[in-house]
């Protein structure tokens, strides 16, 4: 092979090599699904639909997941008053894991008015990855705890993923507290803080950049160098 061919293969492995490390990087897909709700309440069985939206922020070796509802579900005979209501749910894991994870938020900040439809405040909950891949997060079951009474409210049928994620395990770590929501503590990962998944992406595709240049590098190298062989001799 001529150096010249040489030179074009070498660039073209590194070209090559820095596209497969952008093809790398991770990716979140999220969406808001409705899920139709069957609540259990203590007056009697309810019903209602509401969209769900789930976002995952990377933190150290997990993520910040929160879950928000767009409509209010359920209701009550009576006024609830200020800090009357606390909600809880669960996010069934897919794909890559399985299992569920808790999440949990503040009690209401301002009274409900009776046969009003209660408006659930954003639930949130940290979960590091058991296993490498990408792993989906599903509305489950909605709890609601008030005036000593509680509802339950859980999806008709299986509404679908609102949030899927490309997810790396660290050292073998699970959900927190055994697939429990939670605050993990402080973000103790080295390097620059991150707000989410896309930022590894740009991260990756600046490493495959890089090959690519020292790849590109390497080769005018040894092309100088032959042609300086040449006239030297």
């Amino acid at each position: 092979m001529s150096y010249r061919k040489r030179t074009a293969a070498l660039a073209s492995a590194a070209a090559l090599a820095g596209s497969a490390v952008w093809m790398a990087a991770p990716v979140a897909r999220a969406e808001v699904v409705d899920v139709d709700y069957q609540c259990k309440t203590p007056i009697g069985d309810k019903s209602a639909v509401s969209p769900i939206d789930i976002k995952g922020v990377k933190k150290g070796n997990g993520y910040r997941l929160t879950m928000s509802w767009q409509k209010g579900v359920s209701s009550s005979p009576v006024e609830l008053g200020k800090g009357a209501m606390t909600p809880s749910a669960t996010i069934a894991l897919g794909g890559a894991d399985s299992g569920t994870l808790s999440v949990t938020g503040p009690a209401n900040d301002a009274a409900i008015p009776a046969n009003t439809p209660i408006k659930i405040s954003d639930l949130s909950g940290t979960y590091t990855p058991r296993k490498s891949g990408a792993v989906t997060f599903t509305a489950g079951v909605l709890t609601i705890k008030a005036l000593g009474t509680t509802t339950t409210c859980t999806p008709t049928k299986d509404p679908g993923p609102s949030l899927t994620l490309d997810v790396e395990a660290k050292g073998g770590g699970g959900t927190t507290g055994s697939a429990q929501g939670g605050d993990s503590g402080p973000d103790t990962g080295a390097g620059l803080p991150r707000t989410g998944p896309e930022d590894s992406a740009v991260a990756l595709g600046t490493l495959g950049g890089t090959v690519l240049l020292a790849g590109a590098a390497g080769a005018l190298w040894l092309t100088r160098r032959r042609r300086g062989a040449e006239t030297a001799r």
